[in-house]
């Protein structure tokens, strides 16, 4: 066959060492897909790299992508959400002041958007507040309706949370009723908080809100239908727990949400 006996042990070895590797790293990406079902691959690299090297393992990134690929662990992108906005109402709106606006710092910008989680009691509503600067989730509420004095809970625990109080924070969503009454409005005045809201329907202009109802649904599994409301109330804790302290952002240079609004505090 032309080839040495040494060369063909050479290459046995080589093919179970490359078999132990992938089996090692498999381990890893499943460990972390345990607690982060949906992350993908960049993301997953940077979680394992510390591991793999304290093992001795060399495995690039592009290695993992091939490896993803075998064994068909992609990411299957999933679809869009039903609207849930009542913008036609009588309640007064207010204009987009967040546009073209830099944001430089923590508790400069929240957004804010609700979304549904079906369930075979019927659907749940979340509404999340989160911080434009660090992303990470300030505040939420679960509730089986969207009724103003419900949602609202999800502004009064950021609040609680807010480490910036000396200056104005812009709260951006869109037109929801929610949003515009009385209750939700008076609870931002009282706290040094500015309204700002999105004008022409395009989804643009909400944008950030809008992906995190997608991240937390998609990569936490809550785009399926769930037992019970109940359930979905500990899942949504959980899920926002790791993703402000677990999940790594690539627009963050890989650093959680929690990570950034903690230790990026500006100069007073």
């Amino acid at each position: 066959m032309g080839y040495s006996r040494q060369n063909v042990y050479k290459q046995h070895k080589a093919v179970g060492a490359e078999m132990l590797r992938a089996d090692i790293v498999k381990c890893l990406v499943d460990r972390e897909r345990k607690l982060l079902p949906r992350i993908g691959t960049r993301k997953l690299y940077y979680l394992i790299k510390d591991d793999l090297r304290a093992q001795g393992v060399k495995f690039g990134r592009d290695k993992l992508f091939d490896l993803i690929r075998f064994y068909g662990l992609q990411i299957k992108p999933r679809r869009r959400y039903t609207q849930t906005t009542n913008s036609k109402h009588w309640m007064r709106k207010w204009p987009n002041i967040i546009r073209d606006k830099a944001v430089c710092h923590r508790d400069q910008v929240w957004v804010s958007d609700i979304t549904y989680i079906k369930t075979e009691e019927g659907n749940c509503y979340l509404n999340m507040v989160t911080d434009a600067y660090s992303r990470k989730i300030m505040g939420y509420a679960v509730e089986d309706n969207m009724e103003a004095e419900n949602m609202i809970e999800a502004l009064k625990m950021a609040l609680k949370g807010r480490q910036t109080t000396l200056i104005e924070t812009i709260h951006h969503s869109d037109r929801g009723i929610q949003y515009c009454s009385k209750e939700y409005v008076n609870t931002a005045t009282r706290n040094n908080i500015k309204l700002s809201m999105t004008e022409n329907g395009d989804p643009y202009e909400n944008a950030l809100a809008e992906r995190m109802n997608r991240t937390i649904k998609e990569e936490f599994g809550m785009d399926r239908r769930m037992k019970s409301k109940d359930q979905v109330k500990k899942l949504v804790e959980e899920s926002i727990f790791l993703y402000n302290n677990k999940r790594p952002h690539l627009a963050l240079n890989m650093k959680t949400p929690d990570q950034v609004y903690y230790e990026k505090i500006p100069a007073t």
